[in-house]
């Protein structure tokens, strides 16, 4: 990235003198030059959006859930991202697997690809985004990364496995503690998803999605899940139209593929690509 575009993303983080008024920033400063108490004990004469242990309180988690909603969609306004594919996978995945290569390289070169399409086609870009952590996130995130192109990161704060991975553009390198703030994000403004193996994080995330298409919540994604014969094996979709717990027409919310190019192909169907 270059140093325009990063000072770029820089900018918006500085609150923007908008009014003759003075703005927050300048009034957390002037209210801490005219303290005299022991803040440490007594935080009652702080600004309240400058007080941490006012806004951590379990009262303030409405303020809480709107902030995590405003930064993060602010931030991706300002960097122009409108339109988005999601990749979803494993966390464990290894690069370099014992037994040779399974999805790693292959999400790798998927993420390139759209991002790739979106630097030669800025009308048509799209920005490849992922969970931010390591494995399948960290082969998506590298991918668009390999194309020069901005791609975003949403971490979770969790205790384990989830760390933000180095090839995120790092002013769209976000972390969120409520797990349903960080879903409407990567949904927000999802054209496609495109969803490799892994485990409970995954299929909670997949079957979400899955969910608000087939009521209706959301409309116009597409649905890739990559590993054809891992997804049939997991997931017998056949039996649940068996036992009426979903229609036959629900099987179409998704397509299965087992190559780059097969995937890409049907991405590049739905998003009008195809010449």
């Amino acid at each position: 990235m270059s140093e325009k575009q990063s000072m770029q993303g820089e900018q918006p983080m500085q609150e923007q003198q908008r009014s003759t008024l003075a703005s927050a920033a300048e009034d957390v400063q002037s209210a801490a030059s005219g303290y005299v108490c022991d803040l440490s004990s007594n935080n009652a004469y702080r600004l309240a959006y400058d007080d941490p242990c006012f806004i951590l309180r379990d009262e303030a988690r409405a303020v809480r859930l709107m902030l995590e909603w405003m930064k993060a969609d602010q931030l991706l306004q300002d960097k122009g991202v409108d339109a988005t594919v999601v990749f979803f996978g494993s966390a464990r995945e290894p690069e370099h697997p014992a037994g040779g290569a399974r999805y790693y390289a292959a999400a790798r070169e998927f993420a390139q690809r759209v991002a790739a399409h979106g630097e030669q086609n800025p009308q048509a870009r799209v920005t490849v985004v992922t969970g931010g952590g390591p494995g399948i996130m960290e082969a998506a995130n590298r991918g668009a990364a390999d194309a020069n192109a901005v791609n975003g990161g949403f971490n979770i704060v969790l205790p384990h496995e989830q760390r933000p991975n180095p090839y995120i553009t790092p002013e769209l390198n976000f972390q969120f503690h409520y797990f349903a703030l960080r879903k409407m994000h990567l949904m927000a403004r999802a054209r496609a998803l495109v969803c490799f193996p892994g485990g409970y994080g995954t299929l909670d995330e997949l079957f979400e999605i899955l969910t608000l298409i087939q009521t209706r919540k959301a409309q116009g994604v597409a649905v890739i899940l990559y590993g054809r014969d891992f997804w049939q094996r997991l997931i017998d979709f056949d039996f649940l139209v068996e036992q009426g717990y979903i229609s036959a027409g629900d099987k179409e919310l998704f397509q299965l593929v087992d190559s780059v190019d097969e995937g890409f192909a049907l991405l590049e169907a739905h998003l009008g690509w195809a010449h």
